[in-house]
């Protein structure tokens, strides 16, 4: 096994509290890393690791549980090769790192309110030539909080340094890889592992978004689960949707309007697991607090995420990988090793992906405590957390070969996606008796209606 992504893997298993024995079914093969001053290919291969682990046990598995470090770390970019059309375009057109008169900052625009945001102090902008000259008068820290008031995304450029005596940085760095709390209240479900498809039957209410919510629902979906995503009526993720909403049941509710608040509360009354990315407080907002979740759901198992930690002065600020990279050191650390002028970020959102690879994890340890005493449990990660992680594992291996892609590292099924055929990467992960398939295609937000599988009209 590589020395680093093993201990990766043994980290994030100690932070679940998986018993340490099984540590040593876990093979990790191959070699090539991903280029950057991180050993991100490592991260990749050991969170991957761990879900699998989780997995396993949970299944009752006997065994190696293999990963494929190539894979991996091909797997932390895109999954997906479609064959004769082209995923949409991941980035806004002016979303990006800018120069402003004493530094740099990154703005994300992606989501239209969050573009209206940045043009609101901007200016309305219709390129990156134009946001260029419209940021370049600002100083970092003005901006960032000018854009932050107007319900905005960006964040300035700081060092490892800076970030590890902000207070944000030293809150997430106190806080646990994976923050578990039990519940006291019990289920009646009846749901077990079953042979060949440990998790048929689970039922998954998926309300996260881009990206490592998504990644960890679809690592479940992968061995059976039932996982059915609700968005809002108005959120599309074009770039994304093709890669993460495999295996997936993909459904619309507007939780303001009662008939939908109806259907969502019996959903959610019937769900094993919840999924949630929201800030703080807003379920809450919406009637849906931990009181009347687990009232709705006793026994629950839930797990959530938010971008910079949950304690600290930044608790349930709103953010993204990228935004985080630049916050915490990352996108410097990578300028600097690169010896380039602009910010060098990660090569995928390895942020994301070992977060949502680490959700799984922790779902299905709380699943599998569930199984012995019938009693729910919560889990809490952060994207921050996970930066801590990876920056205190220092740099990458530089004897490493580069990632690359091989001939036969494709499956040999054509995925009839709702954009067009494609076929998926071979799936990184292998465990014993357990193949990691998925039941349907690729498909678009709201393309079903939001019921269960059992209760579908397929």
């Amino acid at each position: 096994m590589t020395e680093g992504a093993e201990a990766f893997a043994a980290r994030i298993w100690e932070a679940l509290g998986g018993p340490p024995r099984a540590l040593d079914s876990l093979e990790i093969t191959g070699t090539g890393a991903l280029p950057s001053a991180f050993a991100v290919t490592d991260l990749a291969a050991g969170s991957i690791g761990a879900a699998a682990l989780a997995l396993a046990e949970i299944a009752g598995a006997r065994g190696p549980v293999r990963v494929d470090r190539r894979l991996a770390g091909l797997w932390f970019a895109t999954s997906l090769r479609p064959e004769g059309w082209t995923v949409p375009a991941p980035w806004d057109p002016v979303a990006g790192d800018y120069a402003t008169r004493d530094g740099w900052i990154r703005l994300h625009t992606n989501a239209p309110h969050h573009r209206a945001a940045a043009e609101r102090v901007l200016g309305a902008q219709a390129d990156r030539a134009g946001m260029a000259r419209a940021v370049a008068g600002w100083a970092k820290t003005e901006l960032e909080a000018a854009i932050l008031a107007e319900g905005g995304c960006a964040a300035e450029m700081r060092r490892l340094s800076e970030w590890a005596a902000h207070p944000q940085g030293r809150a997430a760095m106190a806080e646990a890889l994976v923050a578990c709390a039990p519940a006291s209240d019990r289920t009646a479900s009846c749901w077990a592992p079953r042979p060949e498809r440990p998790l048929a039957g689970l039922r998954v209410l998926d309300l996260t978004r881009v990206l490592a919510g998504p990644v960890a629902t679809r690592f479940l979906a992968g061995f059976g689960a039932d996982v059915l995503r609700i968005d809002p009526p108005d959120w599309n993720e074009a770039a994304l949707e093709p890669e993460v909403t495999l295996g997936k049941t993909c459904a619309r509710l507007d939780l303001r309007q009662n008939p939908d608040r109806a259907t969502f509360e019996a959903l959610l009354g019937g769900a094993d697991v919840l999924v949630h990315g929201y800030q703080p407080g807003a379920l809450d907002g919406l009637g849906y607090g931990e009181a009347a979740r687990r009232a709705l759901a006793p026994g629950l198992v839930e797990v959530c995420l938010d971008a910079y930690g949950w304690t600290g002065p930044w608790a349930g600020r709103r953010g993204f990988d990228s935004l985080v990279q630049m916050s915490c050191g990352i996108a410097q650390a990578g300028q600097d090793w690169r010896k380039a002028e602009a910010p060098v970020p990660l090569p995928v959102q390895a942020l994301d992906h070992a977060t949502g690879y680490m959700m799984a994890a922790a779902i299905l340890r709380l699943l599998a405590r569930r199984l012995s005493d019938g009693t729910g449990g919560r889990a809490r990660l952060s994207l921050a957390r996970t930066a801590a992680l990876l920056v205190a594992a220092g740099p990458g291996a530089p004897d490493q070969p580069p990632v690359a892609e091989a001939a036969d590292d494709r499956a040999p099924e054509i995925e009839a996606t709702a954009w067009g055929p494609a076929r998926r990467l071979l799936p990184p992960a292998t465990v014993p008796g357990a193949p990691m398939r998925w039941a349907r295609a690729a498909r678009r937000l709201g393309d079903d209606a939001p019921a269960w599988a059992a209760d579908r009209m397929d």
